[in-house]
């Protein structure tokens, strides 16, 4: 840093050539270009949110603990992710201190935690479920926290039994905790967590709504500002900076030609060119709910090829759509997708459509329950799934539709419109009779 005096010695010594040059202005600094005008009518939107409430996380642990009843479990403990979050409302990233947060079917819930992250979690604490009663037990960098949470277990009447692991704890805590407790046994928790967070809410329906809504609007607005010429990452820049002016964070991957043809992409820069397929995927995240949505499009006109494997697609979808309903096993779901894809000659099996039709979809963007062959689990009301067939042909293109479906007493809806079509995958209006 420049001190008073050296500046003061600095600025006499240049004086005159300051002076000399004192008509002349500074360079102008080069600023970003302005953002196209489909973009730039964009609007934040977090005025539309309506948050999860308290009391809504309350009435999720009363449907934790009837689940853990029904699968004989006498406690879950959940160390990061979108559990932590679907049942507290924060968001803590895991690390090697073991920080957890446990829901006792038969008492309160407590947290263990690092006594230097202890005013983080007063922080965080008030807006818990049942935060009167939650208890926090804190460990020392010197102490063990597995007997901290041995203790813990104990004075919520836990020495024996079953204790439930969420999906996502890492395994040096689940090894250090099985060892720490020998008298329990130690399980999956997924039956109880994604048994609750597998049926949304009014709210969270809401929340997926408006993602969905979001993701299709900047989908539209990019796709209006680009066109042959411009490359990948900058139709990917925009889909960022168009979430931007949402008021959200979310991204894109967006894939061109043979790159299309691999589902989730690759890194090679690519070019738009006009009559080449543009594939793009992926979402926003709204108050911790996802979205993901793929388009496959073309800029100019399609080849018969293009059309006819788009077509094939979008009826594909459809039959996803249909057969989705209360009752029905996620296995026939794909099964309906798959049929139309193969009676198409693009099969058997997984040859040209190389992946399940759909996955849940809610904090996390792919979660449990998963629309695959093989799954006999029985779909139901308020489930929420993508629904996103896919033809893949090596080295030529590859088109995927993907729009997120939610699940009614009769039958399932899509959040967001079909794509209509290769030219027009946002054109509301002239959406093709399924």
């Amino acid at each position: 840093m420049l001190s008073r005096r050296r500046f003061l010695l600095t600025a006499a010594a240049t004086a005159p050539t300051l002076a000399l040059h004192a008509e002349q202005k500074p360079a102008p600094q080069p600023s970003e270009p302005a953002l196209p005008a489909p973009i730039l009518a964009l609007t934040d939107r977090r005025k539309d949110i309506s948050p999860v409430s308290v009391n809504e996380r309350n009435a999720r642990l009363d449907r934790a603990r009837e689940l853990m009843k029904q699968n004989g479990l006498d406690a879950i403990l959940i160390t990061t992710g979108a559990s932590m979050q679907y049942f507290t409302g924060i968001r803590w990233g895991q690390s090697e201190r073991l920080f957890a947060y446990i829901i006792p079917q038969a008492a309160a819930p407590f947290v263990i935690c690092p006594h230097l992250e202890r005013d983080r979690l007063n922080e965080a604490q008030k807006h818990f479920p049942e935060h009167d009663t939650t208890l926090s037990y804190l460990w020392q960098e010197n102490q063990d926290p597995y007997a901290t949470l041995q203790h813990a277990l104990a004075e919520s009447s836990i020495t024996t039994g079953t204790l439930g692991l969420e999906e996502h704890t890492q395994f040096a805590f689940s090894n250090a905790i099985a060892h720490a407790c020998p008298a329990l046994k130690i399980v999956s928790a997924t039956p109880v967590t994604a048994g609750c967070r597998s049926l949304k809410s009014q709210v969270e329906l809401s929340l997926l709504r408006l993602a969905n809504q979001i993701t299709f609007d900047v989908y539209k607005a990019v796709y209006l500002s680009c066109g042959p010429g411009d490359t990948n990452d900058h139709f990917s820049a925009l889909i960022a900076k168009a979430y931007e002016r949402c008021g959200v964070q979310g991204d894109a991957s967006c894939q061109t030609g043979p790159n299309s043809a691999v589902p989730h992409g690759t890194g090679t820069p690519q070019i738009i060119r006009e009559h080449e397929i543009v594939l793009i995927d992926d979402g926003c995240t709204v108050d911790g709910y996802t979205s993901d949505i793929s388009r496959s499009f073309v800029y100019g006109t399609p080849t018969d090829l293009q059309r006819t494997v788009f077509d094939i697609v979008h009826r594909a979808q459809s039959a996803a759509l249909s057969a989705a309903r209360p009752g029905v096993e996620a296995q026939s779901v794909d099964a309906a997708a798959r049929k139309i894809i193969t009676d198409a000659n693009y099969g058997p099996g997984y040859d040209f459509f190389t992946h399940r039709v759909g996955h849940g979809i809610g904090l996390d963007m792919h979660e449990w329950p998963y629309l695959v062959g093989g799954n006999p689990q029985k779909l139901a009301a308020n489930m929420v799934f993508s629904d996103e067939p896919g033809i893949y042909l090596p080295g030529k293109f590859g088109v995927r539709l993907e729009d997120d479906m939610f699940i009614t007493e009769n039958g399932a809806q899509l959040f967001t419109p079909q794509s209509p079509s290769l030219e027009h995958p946002f054109d509301v209006a002239n959406m093709p009779k399924s």
